[in-house]
């Protein structure tokens, strides 16, 4: 969203509220984890708004790069975060346990840096085409980038929740109602989140990132290990397919593949220096 003076306490007891239907202990960690950095560096700033917020102008024409990182923790007032805290808990909640949990810290992390970066080529896209300097100037904070770019995937692996509405799919749906309903929005970073979504669910996206988490090279070694048990019994090439991977998604397999991974890590380096 674009800087705006703090205002109502409202969004905080909206995030207040559904923390307490939930209950803190059903929120996975990582979510959780997230979620309370983003409320403590609001009321504990790293820096003034001012100098967090992220546009065309300051990141790249200054070479101000550390506001793509500081951007996202900031938010311009308590309605701000209190959406998107709400966003976040509903979508880490399925997300999280749908995927994993060294998975999903793998996701944020990835869409944390990358909406930023698409958010930055679409101001210049924009700046060049329209000749409005406005678009190199627009200045926003916030986690709006990352959720939608979670709507996005929400919706990928959850087709037959709230894919649609009356038609149209809700990741649009939700993006005209927060215009609606918070028009100083920043419209931009919400189509940059879009579009890595769109990256990870129907482009190369998430095949460079298993590559670069080593998942081929993971599971070709689980395979020789025989830690999933094939059963060659019944020519039904899905029964075979969930005898192999014990019913886990892909996601779910790499999850299990970086702990023992790990693991095998610690055990190895057990002799070494104490």
């Amino acid at each position: 969203m674009q800087r705006q003076q703090r205002g109502s306490q409202m969004g905080l007891l909206l995030l207040a509220s559904q923390l307490f239907q939930v209950g803190l202990g059903n929120i996975p960690p990582v979510t959780l984890a997230v979620l309370g950095l983003n409320v403590y560096y609001y009321l504990v700033p790293i820096v003034p708004l001012s100098e967090a917020c992220m546009s065309v102008r300051m990141v790249y024409w200054d070479a101000d790069w550390l506001r793509l990182l500081l951007s996202p923790l900031h938010h311009a007032n308590e309605w701000h975060l209190g959406l998107n805290m709400s966003s976040l808990l509903w979508k880490g909640i399925t997300l999280e346990r749908r995927v994993g949990g060294a998975w999903f810290l793998y996701l944020l992390s990835v869409f944390y840096v990358l909406t930023g970066l698409v958010y930055l080529l679409l101001g210049v896209w924009l700046t060049e085409i329209t000749k409005d300097q406005s678009y190199s100037w627009n200045c926003a904070v916030g986690f709006s980038g990352v959720l939608f770019a979670l709507t996005v995937i929400s919706n990928y692996y959850c087709p037959l929740g709230v894919t649609n509405v009356i038609g149209i799919h809700t990741t649009w749906v939700e993006l005209t109602l927060i215009q609606l309903v918070a028009p100083g929005t920043s419209l931009i970073s919400h189509l940059a989140g879009i579009l890595v979504g769109l990256l990870y669910i129907a482009g190369p996206l998430r095949k460079i990132m298993k590559a670069f988490a080593g998942y081929s090279g993971t599971r070709r070694r689980h395979s020789a290990d025989q830690r999933y048990t094939t059963d060659y019994t019944t020519n039904d090439p899905t029964h075979r397919t969930a005898a192999y991977t014990g019913g886990l998604t892909e996601e779910e397999q790499l999850d299990a593949a970086i702990r023992n991974s790990l693991n095998d890590r610690g055990e190895r380096g057990g002799g070494g220096e104490q």
